[in-house]
């Protein structure tokens, strides 16, 4: 009886000691993840997120937040936006049109690869690009829209005649038109900038150093994988970068399958300067501590 109580206490014991060590070794991790943020991050990635994985935080709050993160940036934002980020020095890394200036079914899914939609684009972004320059945004994003039966080669020749058309004003005013690539499988049933080799394709159709791709990790990885040689390959016609976990597009931890340390550094290696935006939906609880870590995770 004597030895059954001894060796009872003995594991009892045992797991107070794990369970403290588990706790004292979870406690060690926050705090040095909230030393390493206060000191600040390492500057070699320009830190973004996208406003609407956040839009139910109000946007005020979201800026506040960001800011002590240690952030520069709150993208996919409009004009009516770009004002209050600047009052908490922020910026957009990306914008857009607010989303009720489109006009005539023109966005996502109909946009520079269907003709009948250029001289609408045209005078949207004739519009907004002066806007941006003014505000010191740099990238205001695009789309091709999806197929439709069109195929890759006559959707190479639309967006090409109706981006040119906008290349001189973003040139003047020195904001670059980046056209996000997405995936066809998942999300974006049909779209058709779904692959990084048809966006280089239209990079050099267009033929100016104002037009470039929004390179979506998370869609790039679902379409065609092979992320880190892609970004080597084709970094020349990239001006912007997404995050996001996969599968789920939820966050970039080690709850799913990209090595986002590995990706950012090959990010830094070809010369990169500019912005990566967290574009992941938050799958927890508490949205602001996972876009903390997103920010940690990438800050390579």
């Amino acid at each position: 009886m004597e030895k059954s109580i001894s060796r009872r206490t003995a594991l009892q014991s045992v797991g107070l000691a794990t369970a403290t060590m588990l706790t004292s070794s979870l406690s060690n991790r926050i705090e040095a993840a909230d030393t390493q943020m206060g000191a600040g991050l390492k500057g070699r990635i320009n830190h973004s997120a996208c406003r609407w994985c956040y839009n139910t935080i109000p946007f005020e709050d979201l800026c506040k937040s960001a800011k002590e993160i240690g952030m520069q940036s709150l993208e996919l934002t409009g004009p009516s936006e770009w004002e209050i980020l600047k009052k908490y020095d922020l910026t957009a890394a990306i914008g857009w049109p607010e989303e009720n200036k489109w006009g005539n079914g023109m966005g996502l899914t109909s946009c520079f690869n269907n003709v009948k939609n250029h001289d609408g684009l045209v005078a949207l972004y004739e519009d907004l690009i002066p806007k941006a320059a003014k505000a010191g945004i740099k990238n205001l994003i695009t789309f091709s829209g999806n197929r439709n039966g069109l195929s890759d080669e006559d959707g190479l020749i639309n967006c090409k005649k109706g981006l040119q058309r906008i290349m001189k004003t973003a040139e003047k005013y020195d904001v670059t038109i980046t056209m996000e690539l997405l995936n066809s499988k998942v999300n974006h049933k049909d779209y058709q900038c779904d692959h990084t080799d048809w966006g280089a394709a239209l990079c050099e159709m267009v033929g100016s150093d104002k037009f470039k791709l929004l390179y979506d990790i998370y869609h790039m990885q679902i379409m065609e994988g092979d992320v880190i040689a892609t970004i080597k390959k084709y970094n020349q016609y990239i001006s912007h970068y997404h995050t996001g976990g996969v599968p789920g597009r939820n966050e970039i931890d080690d709850t799913q399958e990209l090595n986002y340390p590995a990706i950012m550094k090959a990010i830094v290696d070809t010369g990169y300067k500019g912005f990566v935006g967290q574009e992941f939906v938050p799958a927890r609880t508490d949205k602001i501590a996972s876009l903390k870590q997103g920010v940690l995770i990438c800050d390579v």
